[in-house]
């Protein structure tokens, strides 16, 4: 089994991928480590990268999502997929049971102020409209939305947890049982 946790930067993909492969007991991947230095470099400076930018790029993370299959590695791979067409890059010829994707919904404003505190990020605050702008909504993965009915962010752990009971996966045994 394979989990793309996407959304837009900001979002918590990278924190959320991480603390959900350490509870599943499964080997974790950033998409953004797959970058090339041009798309880097572009983003450092603000600009947002064009669908040519991200082709060879989501080329090679359909490659690693497909090794994973194909060697029964339970995987979780932290990737924004904005569009639909790049979902369906990453899926393509792999079985729908195979890969999952989850999406964390997170509000505009949030994610501004969540990159601006990000000085480490190669992705800067000013591509979070850019990145809304391209977003394309999934209507075919899990949803998780990053705020609480009161507007608060969630926790990591209540984010985490919500993905495991709504992949109905009780523990990393179970899962491993299971699958």
């Amino acid at each position: 089994m394979v989990l793309v946790i996407m959304g837009v930067t900001a979002s918590g993909k990278t924190t959320i991928g991480q603390k959900l492969a350490q509870r599943l007991e499964w080997i974790f991947a950033d998409a953004d480590d797959y970058h090339s230095p041009e798309n880097r470099a572009k983003m450092q400076q603000g600009i947002a990268l064009t669908d040519a930018d991200r082709a060879p790029w989501l080329a090679s993370l359909h490659e690693l999502l497909d090794n994973w299959v194909e060697n029964g590695i339970n995987g979780i791979l932290a990737c924004s997929a904005l569009k639909h067409e790049y979902r369906e890059v990453l899926s393509n010829d792999i079985p729908p049971a195979e890969l999952k994707f989850i999406f964390l919904d997170i509000p505009e404003e949030l994610a501004e102020e969540r990159a601006a505190d990000r000085p480490h990020s190669f992705a800067p605050a000013s591509l979070v409209a850019s990145q809304f702008a391209t977003l394309e909504t999934p209507t075919d993965a899990l949803i998780v939305k990053m705020e609480d009915h009161d507007g608060a962010p969630k926790s990591v752990e209540s984010v985490v947890n919500e993905i495991v009971v709504g992949l109905g996966v009780k523990s990393a045994a179970a899962w491993h049982e299971e699958h």
